[in-house]
């Protein structure tokens, strides 16, 4: 084999030998075309901006997309689903509105007589089906029916509820009308009775989640897009480069919103969706930014002239679309199939994310590859003052390479030991499914509902529910009874369910999804009846919800482990180097999950991070993380890959080729990891605690990815595979001879 001397010709920082003499590709068409016309581009792309924020944000349809996110827990067509949907068709919910009453004297006799008239009116409030209220109870305060209405089941404690049920079949408009004049008529009991109240409802709940999710999306790009422009403008060295991407990647998020707004009219969107896909979007867009801008400017360093004439400026970006551009395709379609997985669930909030994130992750390709050239094209000039050549073949990154491949055994014993120790948290990971608890601790609703199932426990849902297919009630209770002594069950109540069904409510201590109350599920499903249960709950949701993604997740690792080593083979003609970055990145991530498990369900780091641990880590965070942060992986996997298999096939000898590489390519990954690492952090600063954990997630995967298995496992391995790096059988060579992907 051939050894070329360093000064032989480089490829370029993309991972393309620089060919100038090649057949025009289409993407270097793509290029000219550009460069002939920048200015109708920029315009185009300021429009549909325009368009995307007015549509998604601004509601110039009549509703905006954050008028459209719904909240709950993920659920799929199941067993809890079944049971649920008897129940609602039997006993269809009502939209209530409650009020907490506390510091009320319920001993004097006055203060009851103007609370009781003030809580009628209410009743008189068109779209209002009832009240229930102590205060409405025919037998007085004293009156057992009045006790659960009760704070503690008695007068003495000063405190009581109110709860208005509506008119079922409202429309928006009047349920709206509606819940607006119920609250202000319910508010007057406290005054008139010299007492503190305050109202909550599911779809304050809703609405508080939704609003946090907006702040949290400004927030955070506010805090992310200023902090790269800073770490930018020190890479790039001007204030132009810098902010290209920054302009491209805030196109990027008008087109991610908007594409959510599509969905949302097409799949009910949870409101988190948007925070998750937008911050994919957004790094994305900054990475591939950086890319082609710092490809751009490597070709302007070739011109003659000291200011770039029209065609030096039109053959660098066709040089920058063919080759950055393909690596940013390249790239996409990677993290497109991470993120195709999601779609093979059956959950729909897994299948919205899936869909909306392959959406963005397009928006991103095409934004970089044609607006960002064209902002090069026309900033040219002052681009090409600090325009500079590709770097040299030795610095800080070869020098890395070299002392790793000194001692490979040791690197990689060492860096390994350090992923299993951070990965060793995840044994002991426990899902949850939160409701309000996503919110901060502090927010009013939160608050609202924790007092209210503290202090008022007969109004919350049951934690298990059975649904038993029997019209005798007596059989029923005494199936039922079984299970009144199991651990943490509190109570047990058996109601028909219209004329044919029993509803068994059975209450167990602690959160809906406790252990106690996931065991009683389990215990409840394996034991005969001699009639048919379907068991429902928060609980039982979940166990099915997890058993669901448990059974799909194999279809889905299928798709998306032959989609990369599809991929990745036809780019570097190996068999070896694929299946070493699959394992490479199942270490990493599971490194990453392990930093989770640890902070958010063991309570780490609570006050730095202002969160409150609920003892667990949201049910969908696992499945997501490996999505996101597997294409994420794979993202810098590519750039690092394209430059060491470019120096192979020059002619170097392995060991060099690897150092080669990562000289090439470690500014650009260290600098992109930064960067992505500043946008999720952005979001960690979050209050909604499922964004939180993600953005936590992905900086530690990006994190991990890009210092101890980038920088130090790849060319460990690497080294010690030697020329094993690069083998396939014969007839999978002749395939990559005929359909691999190169330049």
């Amino acid at each position: 084999m051939q050894n070329p001397s360093s000064g032989a010709p480089a490829p370029d920082a993309t991972g393309t030998a620089a060919a100038s003499d090649a057949r025009p590709t289409r993407m270097a068409r793509l290029g000219r075309l550009i460069a002939r016309h920048p200015g109708r581009w920029v315009i185009a792309w300021i429009l549909i901006t325009v368009a995307c924020f007015a549509v998604a944000v601004g509601g110039v349809t009549g509703e905006s997309l954050f008028n459209r996110l719904h909240s709950g827990a993920p659920t799929v067509d199941s067993e809890s689903t079944e049971a649920r949907t008897i129940i609602e068709q039997a006993q269809p919910a009502l939209e209530t509105l409650t009020m907490q009453v506390t510091e009320a004297d319920l001993t004097d006799a006055t203060v009851v007589a103007d609370g009781t008239a003030a809580t009628k009116k209410v009743g008189e409030v068109p779209g209002v089906k009832q009240v229930r209220s102590p205060l409405l109870v025919p037998g007085g305060l004293t009156d057992p029916a009045a006790a659960p209405l009760l704070k503690g089941g008695t007068p003495a404690a000063g405190g009581f509820v109110t709860v208005v049920d509506f008119e079922p079949g409202l429309d928006k408009k009047a349920q709206d009308a509606a819940e607006a004049a119920a609250e202000k008529a319910l508010l007057e009991v406290p005054k008139v009775m010299d007492a503190q109240g305050s109202v909550g409802s599911p779809s304050k709940i809703i609405s508080a989640i939704t609003t946090t999710v907006e702040r949290d999306l400004i927030r955070g790009e506010g805090i992310a897009l200023p902090l790269t422009f800073i770490v930018m403008f020190f890479v790039f060295a001007g204030f132009i480069a810098a902010g290209m991407p920054i302009v491209g990647a805030f196109v990027s998020i008008g087109g991610a919103l908007l594409s959510l707004f599509a969905f949302s009219h097409l799949v009910e969107l949870d409101a988190t969706v948007v925070n998750i896909v937008t911050l994919l979007g957004l790094g994305l867009s900054i990475d591939y930014g950086l890319l082609t801008v710092s490809r751009f400017r490597e070709e302007l360093s070739s011109r003659e002239h000291r200011v770039p004439s029209p065609e030096e400026v039109a053959h660098a970006a066709e040089r920058t679309v063919a080759t950055a551009g393909r690596t940013v395709l390249f790239s996409a379609l990677i993290v497109a199939i991470a993120l195709s997985g999601l779609l093979l669930f059956e959950a729909s909030i897994m299948r919205a994310i899936g869909v909306a994130g392959v959406s963005v992750v397009l928006v991103a390709m095409v934004v970089a590859i044609t607006l960002v050239p064209a902002l090069c094209v026309l900033g040219a000039k002052r681009l090409a003052r600090k325009a500079v050549a590709p770097s040299s073949d030795t610095g800080v990154f070869s020098r890395l390479a070299v002392g790793v491949q000194r001692r490979p055994i040791a690197v990689i014993i060492a860096v390994v030991s350090v992923l299993v120790i951070l990965a060793l948290p995840t044994l002991s990971m426990r899902l949850t499914s939160s409701g309000t608890e996503l919110l901060p601790v502090d927010a009013p609703q939160r608050v609202f509902f924790e007092q209210l199932a503290r202090d008022y426990p007969a109004l919350s849902a049951p934690e298990v529910t059975v649904v038993a297919r029997s019209s005798d009630t007596a059989a029923v209770t005494t199936w039922a009874q079984q299970f009144r002594d199991d651990p943490g069950v509190e109570s047990l109540a058996v109601t028909p369910l219209g004329t044919t069904d029993q509803r068994v409510d059975i209450r167990v201590a602690g959160p809906p999804t406790s252990d106690e109350a996931q065991e009683l599920v389990t215990t409840i499903r394996a034991i005969p009846a001699p009639f048919e249960t379907l068991t429902t709950g928060q609980a039982a949701g979940q166990i099915d919800f997890l058993a669901s993604m448990s059974a799909r997740a194999p279809y889905a690792v299928g798709l998306v482990v032959l989609g990369t080593l599809v991929l990745l083979f036809l780019m570097t003609g190996s068999v070896i180097i694929p299946i070493k970055a699959l394992l490479l990145n199942v270490i990493s991530l599971g490194a990453a999950l392990g930093v989770v498990v640890w902070i958010f369900q063991e309570g780490h780091l609570e006050g730095l991070l202002n969160f409150s641990s609920v003892g667990a880590v949201e049910s969908i965070v696992p499945f997501l993380v490996l999505a996101f942060g597997f294409g994420l992986s794979m993202d810098y996997e590519v750039f690092l890959l394209s430059r060491i298999v470019e120096f192979h096939r020059e002619g170097y000898e392995n060991d060099r080729a690897v150092s080669l590489g990562l000289q090439r390519t470690g500014r650009i990954i260290t600098s992109a990891a930064l960067l992505i690492c500043i946008v999720f952090a952005g979001f960690v600063a979050g209050d909604i605690l499922i964004i939180k954990q993600m953005g936590v997630a992905l900086v530690a995967a990006v994190l991990i990815d890009a210092t101890l298995v980038r920088m130090l496992l790849v060319p460990a391995t690497m080294t010690l595979l030697g020329r094993w790096n690069w083998w396939a059988p014969a007839p999978l060579r002749r395939l990559h001879e005929r359909f691999g992907i190169t330049e």
